[in-house]
């Protein structure tokens, strides 16, 4: 399934939004159309796949992060409401502050809390998305970071469905250290989801091993889409 970023596609309803303060759930629409149109006018925005992203039950989308854009491109594009995890430094900046705590949870990078974890598990299991970065951080270079073994603790416990998501370009809009948007396409994939019945009931997998063959599909979408010209 392939759409851009004035073309919705095919209607997915979402029940994410149940039980959200109807402001916040107003401001992150609003957000999200504002984010697309910025994109579609700034060189393009190619979305494809998100027919792979199962219309309920807990799911963790799984990003590659090559830019601070990552984030609100992703929650832009997804058709369900989403949780982000964000590192805790965020949260003390003024004005993002108030914005994010309605949509991201603080996570320490390094260690995250088993509290974080345990709330996260909750959430995936009460059928709620979440955006998890597994690595971590951004990459510098663009190329592949290795995957902290977190998002695979959290999928392991959750036994949630985990959607492989490649994104390219956004660190040619905002290159690292630039402090302006540079035009360019943005170009993001998501992959068939890794569920639960293949990867936890029939295999004993560890959590580092689920992080790994996340990031490993990740590496076959940008072998695949190395080109992202046409």
């Amino acid at each position: 399934m392939t759409q851009t970023a004035n073309s919705p596609g095919k209607k997915t309803r979402d029940n994410s939004l149940k039980g959200k303060k109807p402001f916040s759930s107003l401001i992150y629409r609003l957000s999200a159309l504002i984010v697309r149109f910025i994109f579609f006018v700034n060189g393009g925005l190619r979305v494809e796949g998100t027919g792979n992203i199962p219309s309920e039950g807990g799911v963790i989308i799984a990003p590659n992060h090559i830019s601070y854009l990552d984030p609100p491109l992703i929650g832009a594009v997804l058709p369900r409401r989403a949780t982000f995890l964000a590192r805790e430094g965020l949260f003390d900046i003024p004005i993002l502050s108030w914005f994010i705590k309605h949509y991201a949870l603080p996570v320490d990078r390094e260690q995250p809390h088993p509290s974080t974890i345990k709330e996260v598990v909750k959430r995936l299991k009460n059928g709620e998305m979440v955006v998890i970065f597994p690595e971590g951080r951004r990459s510098e270079t663009g190329e592949l970071l290795e995957g902290k073994r977190g998002m695979g603790t959290i999928a392991r416990l959750s036994k949630a469905s985990v959607v492989p998501v490649l994104i390219a370009g956004s660190n040619k809009v905002l290159p690292f250290g630039a402090r302006w948007l540079k035009r360019a396409r943005v170009l993001i994939v998501f992959d068939s989801p890794v569920h639960s019945v293949s990867i936890y009931e029939k295999e004993s997998l560890s959590s580092e091993k689920i992080t790994q063959l996340t990031m490993k599909k990740i590496g076959g979408l940008k072998e695949r889409y190395a080109d992202n010209s046409r």
